[in-house]
């Protein structure tokens, strides 16, 4: 996930070294959490298990094989992954080994979502703060199709 150009000065100054150490020397190249491989396309069912073509199996969301369970192949998608470097408390202030984790995409975002869900409110927050500041009442009749 690339890093924000307002949010680069939180990180040490080599974390390139850093989140290539956890990525590809700790984790080998899989993400940590359900052991989708870097830089491969694989096929998922989109509720987080996938095909892990190396040992030929299912695997689930947290990465154990799955046995004796049949799939519609309709539903099979396949994606791209990427792992990215993770730090699990939310502070890119704290890269030491134990807060930093190899994730895909898709755990990345599982544990961001939180994150995620009070950052869409605190950008929904400022837009209605700055408009009550510089927009005239009229203004926001008209807006909202609001006649008098």
């Amino acid at each position: 996930m690339p890093i924000r150009p307002e949010n680069r000065w939180l990180y040490p100054i080599d974390w390139p070294q850093i989140s290539d150490r956890v990525r590809f020397g700790r984790a080998r190249g899989r993400c940590e959490r359900c052991a989708r491989p870097h830089k491969r396309r694989v096929a998922h069912l989109g509720d987080g298990r996938w095909w892990d073509a190396d040992a030929r199996c299912w695997r689930s969301n947290t990465g154990p094989r799955i046995k004796g369970q049949r799939f519609v192949l309709a539903r099979i998608r396949t994606t791209y992954v990427v792992l990215a470097c993770a730090h699990l408390d939310h502070d890119p202030g704290n890269s030491t080994p134990g807060n930093l984790a190899a994730l895909c995409q898709r755990c990345h975002m599982l544990h961001d979502a939180e994150e995620h869900r009070w950052q869409r409110w605190w950008n929904a927050y400022r837009i209605r703060a700055w408009r009550d500041l510089f927009e005239s009442p009229q203004e926001v009749r008209l807006r909202n199709n609001v006649s008098r």
